[in-house]
């Protein structure tokens, strides 16, 4: 009899341990999510405060996988289940996967996303934005903005086929928003282009590799390599506000990831941001450090 009990309970208690390994193996269930993020510094600094805030406020652990490309391969990635929350830019998203309604309002575009991802296909949650819009914008060196008088794209008419730009690679297949279309609206084209990671734009036409390069407007590097960013005279490019993207099932097994998070919607800016940016891209430091730094001196961990 006693055999029988003592296999009965180390059947229950292999079971118990199946249980629990299943729930938090990182599919979004049972209180384990992965946490997926571009390229790009401030997905990273997002990242750690998304971790951060759900490690302090919840019982849900939190990896985080770096380094996915593009938004649209992250959003593929929650898709599958790879990953269950990354930053997501409304302009981007939209427009890798759908039409963009009304490009020239944020709200109108922010309520898109919201309303699109939330369908059968996605079945994300599109948070509030965490209040700035990182958005694509030409950069060139000062010197050269003085030297040929340059304040907005239309500027570039006539001197853009003489010089060599420098693009994210994903914007050259872009079609809403990418080159092809980029051309037809502003009816220039640059004499050569090269595409290389987003990261290594700056220091291209830093050290006059190129002439001009597609940018973020958060980087800190624009004002630290001393470059000019053109107005979008046109407005060509649609609105990118960042916002925290959840998949549905991992909010469903854990409900209290939306509260967790919560405190950080609406609390950063642009300029706020490229500080931040530049703490980790200037100054060396690292994402995590970062970003919790900043969560403390915003008094948002306890």
């Amino acid at each position: 009899m006693k055999k029988q009990l003592s296999i009965i309970l180390s059947v229950l208690i292999l079971m118990t341990l199946s249980l629990s390994a299943c729930s938090s193996s990182g599919s979004g269930s049972g209180g384990s999510i992965t946490i997926g993020t571009q390229t790009y510094t401030e997905t990273k600094i997002l990242a750690e405060m998304y971790k951060a805030l759900i490690e302090d406020n919840t019982d849900v652990s939190v990896d985080i996988k770096t380094d996915l490309e593009t938004s649209p391969v992250t959003l593929k990635a929650m898709q599958s289940g790879d990953i269950q929350m990354s930053t997501q830019y409304t302009g981007t998203a939209l427009s890798a996967f759908f039409s963009i309604e009304n490009p020239k309002d944020p709200e109108a575009t922010l309520k898109q996303a919201k309303e699109d991802f939330s369908g059968d296909k996605f079945n994300f949650k599109w948070f509030d934005s965490v209040g700035y819009a990182n958005t694509y914008a030409f950069a060139v060196r000062d010197s050269l903005a003085e030297k040929y008088d340059l304040e907005t794209i239309s500027d570039l008419k006539g001197k853009a086929n003489n010089m060599t730009a420098a693009f994210d690679t994903s914007w050259l297949e872009r079609d809403n928003d990418g080159y092809d279309a980029f051309k037809n609206t502003y009816d220039l084209e640059f004499g050569k282009t090269r595409p290389m990671e987003i990261g290594l734009v700056y220091d291209a036409v830093k050290e006059k590799d190129v002439d001009i390069a597609l940018a973020y407007s958060t980087d800190a590097r624009i004002e630290g390599f001393d470059l000019t960013i053109l107005e979008d005279n046109k407005q060509f490019f649609p609105p990118y506000d960042a916002s925290p993207v959840v998949t549905q099932k991992a909010l469903d097994n854990n409900p209290g990831i939306s509260d967790a998070i919560e405190p950080l919607l609406g609390k950063l800016d642009e300029a706020k941001m490229g500080k931040l940016n530049g703490k980790v891209d200037l100054d060396g430091k690292d994402p995590k450090d970062v970003a919790l730094n900043y969560l403390k001196d915003q008094g948002m961990l306890k």
